[in-house]
């Protein structure tokens, strides 16, 4: 139980330290559950928070398989080394699937080193310059607060919970409690 159209996950970065933000709404896309299991965590040295699916987080939450990156170019690592074991992980789990002769899984942010990742359904790998990001249904309302607060004085946390207010309020498919974890 659980889509892109069902949520919203929220990342900020100043270069060091790592939020990231998650609402609590599951849906089938005929009702929406509040769910106590949560959609962004901690794997090793990774902030995570996913949308798509449940199953697809629980399999990064627990079965994915990825040291932290052995090299300077994080980037490089990120989209061969990175997302070799995330496909890994979703085949083994049985998530991945093909669609069109392409092998898809699903959207969600993840950040490391300081540094802010929007991994897509066909597991391309956005490295963000703004300083934040946002993915699911309320990932548009999201980006406003986000961007709106950019230069405030307000820390990570309170601006992650700032834009997810602003999906629970705007968008139909995100709910309270809010989850945020950082790294540093």
């Amino acid at each position: 139980m659980e889509s892109d159209s069902m949520t919203c996950i929220v990342g900020i970065t100043d270069g060091r330290t790592l939020t990231i933000g998650g609402d609590s709404a599951g849906s089938d896309g005929w009702h929406v559950a509040v769910r106590s299991d949560s959609k962004v965590f901690q794997v090793g040295p990774y902030l995570m928070g996913f949308t798509t699916s449940y199953r697809m987080g629980q399999l990064l939450r627990y079965s994915l398989h990825v040291g932290e990156p052995d090299t300077w170019d994080v980037d490089r690592f990120m989209v061969t080394t990175f997302i070799d074991a995330v496909r890994e992980c979703l085949s083994t789990g049985g998530y991945a699937r093909t669609e069109d002769g392409q092998e898809q899984g699903g959207q969600f942010l993840v950040g490391i080193h300081g540094r802010l990742y929007v991994v897509g359904d066909d597991y391309q790998v956005g490295h963000t310059i703004a300083g934040y990001a946002a993915v699911g249904s309320g990932y548009l309302v999201a980006l406003g607060s986000l961007h709106s607060t950019a230069k405030s004085p307000i820390g990570s946390r309170e601006r992650a919970v700032l834009a997810l207010e602003a999906a629970a309020e705007l968008t139909e498919g995100v709910r309270p409690p809010f989850t945020v974890v950082q790294s540093t």
